[in-house]
């Protein structure tokens, strides 16, 4: 169980579930977007770095000048793309074969997904969680106190919840809530006349395997 990456998820919703229009973000907030920065950078362990998965559109709508994420190991799904010459960039053929290179990664300390749709959909049903459901299953019971809230911190949605509907063309994948604790909800933030607030999301114990 040590040996697994955490995965979280995280990505800015509109009231409609909009996440995306015109391949870019439907609104420009620069305080949350550092905030994303700082989350998906930031790692417990100095020796270790986070990675960052996302789909190949994802990739091409973030500015050319901002390509890779700093100060994270770029993981882009694609079967398509050629390598990209950066030592930080590395291409998957599937979210399969991404999520197992990153797990024979000693120096990955959190698996950050950070869309568009069909990765958060795939994230939402990654082996990943299944091995930590079959792993916990299969745990003595005096054990499994032990690993509580390690298991129950292997999925985390972080998501930002920005009031309005601006026409978005792709969705976040519909989500049954009932499977999560929400474990935090900001006060109300303002930017550019868009008001948003940050909420955060803990998969249940008993419900670590999403189908």
């Amino acid at each position: 169980m040590t040996s697994l990456p955490r995965m979280n998820i995280i990505v800015a919703v509109d009231d409609c579930g909009g996440i995306g229009r015109n391949g870019k973000l439907p609104w420009r907030l620069p305080q949350e977007m550092a905030r994303f920065s700082k989350l998906t950078s930031t790692t417990v362990d100095r020796r270790k770095i986070n990675a960052v998965i996302m789909g190949r559109k994802v990739w091409q709508s973030i500015p050319a000048k901002f390509r890779p994420l700093k100060n994270r190991l770029n993981v882009v799904l694609s079967r398509t793309m050629e390598t990209v010459a950066d030592e930080n960039v590395v291409l998957a053929r599937s979210f399969e074969n991404a999520t197992k290179m990153l797990q024979s990664m000693e120096d990955i300390e959190t698996i950050w997904n950070i869309g568009g749709r069909e990765v958060y959909s795939l994230g939402l049903q990654s082996p990943i969680l299944h091995q930590a459901n079959l792993f916990f299953k299969n745990t003595v019971s005096s054990f499994r106190l032990s690993l509580l809230k390690q298991v129950t911190k292997f999925l985390q949605l972080y998501i930002t919840r920005v009031e309005g509907d601006f026409s978005a063309d792709v969705f976040f994948p519909s989500l049954n809530y009932i499977r999560f604790t929400k474990d935090e909800s900001s006060e109300m933030h303002t930017e550019n006349g868009i008001n948003y607030r940050y909420e955060i999301y803990t998969i249940k114990t008993n419900d670590v395997s999403i189908s």
